[in-house]
């Protein structure tokens, strides 16, 4: 779960430690002693936040608290991982029934957080008739509307493979 072991109590082995109290506030430069009776006597943990600077930050708290606390901002970050990129493929002759499957589909992506694509793939004939591709992809752009609020983050855009825009939820 942690990945640096941290120090506390008598693990600790600068001589000086800058200590923080159990309310945040700046205490001072104290010897380890000191610091460790003081945390004693409180009957609380003297727990090193940071050895990067010299004299190390040291901190009064209930060790086991910290640790929670510590598991609790590791599993938050690890959920906010980036948003993953998801396609939706529509055809040139699509229906509007599997239009509104695919926008469901597309919904659902949304939902979790993910970027959505939508790429609606042009052969032959059907590449020249780029202005009825755009109203299809418009046309599915509202049904999904109508399901999630979205945001276009890039227009609907000619490539040589056909038609693609990207979405997310606002």
């Amino acid at each position: 779960m942690l990945t640096k072991h941290t120090f506390v109590n008598n693990q600790i082995r600068a001589k000086e430690v800058r200590l923080i109290d159990e309310a945040g506030k700046q205490v001072g430069l104290l010897p380890l002693e000191e610091a460790l009776s003081l945390a004693k006597s409180k009957g609380l943990d003297l727990i090193q936040v940071t050895e990067k600077v010299d004299p190390p930050v040291c901190k009064l708290g209930n060790y086991g608290k910290f640790l929670y606390q510590q598991g609790k901002k590791e599993r938050k970050a690890g959920q906010q991982k980036a948003s993953r990129l998801k396609e939706v493929r529509l055809t040139f002759g699509i229906s509007t029934h599997d239009m509104e499957t695919r926008a469901k589909q597309a919904k659902l992506f949304l939902g979790r957080g993910d970027t959505v694509r939508i790429v609606m793939r042009l052969r032959g004939r059907e590449k020249a008739m780029g202005t009825f591709a755009r109203e299809k992809a418009e046309k599915f752009l509202e049904i999904v509307r109508a399901l999630i609020p979205i945001t276009i983050d890039r227009e609907p855009k000619m490539e040589p493979a056909g038609l693609s825009l990207i979405i997310t939820k606002k």
